[in-house]
């Protein structure tokens, strides 16, 4: 009988990511870091100031292609690439207009406030460009690494088409969600639909793994984290494993907090992503205990650097000793951050015993 594909690809090459997100324990973890391909790295920052705007980097596959690769290229002993693109990429195809305000952030147009879904006309031909840029990484990929797709998850996304663009406590979509219940659940179906679809073109591009960011996760009630948070989730991690029963999925509900064991337990996802804020030791006790973790450094520390980094580092990799984990920071690495101290980093988990 033939393998299937993860055996098929586990038996050609070993990719520590890939093995600990099928629960296998690994000494020393893999690691990679969120936002590791951007603004922190000077080659990054070259880059983008030839292409002009995020956007236009974003949709020329081969310098997208390039910055996913910086990373690794510099740290050769990271473990995974994350593609390089951006999360309001799915309500650009579904047919907001996007821009990027240098200093402020996206902008979204019409927000969703205001407008009615039925005004969007969808664009999904704005998806292709990120599969190309996919099938460009894992041509340039070491064989010993793995590729990450990613996508926003439905709530978090919701939030900036909603608002058109960040906030703090997402009030917006929040207001509307209480308010008319049935059109917020329409946008969240159709973020679901594109988002799937988008998933799964990643993975049929080259993505071996997927990561799903919630980025506001942490501004909800109970009720409606289970509403808006779980449930979609648990809908597209349903979906994606039907149609690739082979490709983990990493979720990552920043803020989450105490409502991180129903998380875990409810939306089946392979891997849970833990922001700064959780206590590793307490999410080693309370999370189901063959539920591989991913995280939990906290960037500010990684800036700070010295025995403040040692320090962090041991907690984490000490209460994570007796499960599947990989590495990686709680947030995303921020632009001042010094080269020297990722350097720190990478020795001292890799060279962890």
């Amino acid at each position: 009988m033939a393998p299937k594909p993860a055996e098929r690809a586990e038996t050609q090459v070993d990719k520590p990511l890939l093995s600990v997100l099928r629960g296998t324990r690994r000494d020393p973890p893999p690691m990679w870091m969120m936002r590791q391909a951007g603004r922190y790295l000077p080659e990054y920052r070259a880059l983008r100031q030839d292409k002009g705007s995020f956007l236009d980097l974003v949709y020329d596959a081969d310098a997208a292609a390039e910055v996913t690769l910086q990373p690794l290229k510099r740290f050769p002993k990271l473990d995974a690439a994350i593609l390089f693109s951006d999360i309001l990429i799915v309500p650009f195809a579904i047919g907001q207009n996007l821009t990027f305000v240098t200093g402020e952030g996206p902008r979204l147009t019409p927000p969703l406030i205001g407008a009615d879904l039925d005004d969007l006309t969808p664009y999904l031909a704005r998806l292709e460009p990120v599969y190309e840029t996919v099938r460009k990484v894992k041509a340039g990929l070491e064989p010993d690494k793995a590729l990450i797709g990613f996508a926003g998850s439905p709530w978090t996304v919701a939030t900036y088409m909603v608002a058109g663009q960040g906030s703090r406590d997402q009030s917006e979509a929040r207001r509307l969600a209480y308010a008319d219940p049935a059109k917020f659940g329409e946008l969240i179906a159709r973020i679901e639909s594109v988002t799937l679809d988008y998933l799964s073109g990643q993975v049929e591009a080259g993505a071996e793994a997927l990561q799903l960011f919630d980025s506001w996760a942490g501004s909800l009630s109970p009720a409606q984290f289970e509403q808006w948070v779980i449930a979609p989730t648990a809908r597209l991690v349903a979906e994606l494993r039907s149609r690739h029963p082979e490709v983990p999925v990493i979720g990552f509900p920043k803020g989450a907090g105490g409502k991180l064991s129903a998380y875990a337990r409810e939306t089946g996802v392979n891997a849970i992503g833990l922001d700064e804020t959780v206590d590793p030791a307490w999410a080693a006790e309370e999370l189901p205990e063959d539920l591989p973790v991913q995280g939990n450094f906290d960037p500010l520390a990684l800036i700070a650097g010295g025995e403040e980094l040692t320090s962090a580092v041991k907690h984490i990799l000490d209460a994570f000793a007796g499960r599947p984990h990989i590495f990686n920071l709680g947030h995303g690495i921020l632009p001042d951050t010094p080269i020297a101290h990722v350097e720190q980093l990478i020795a001292l988990v890799k060279g962890a015993k």
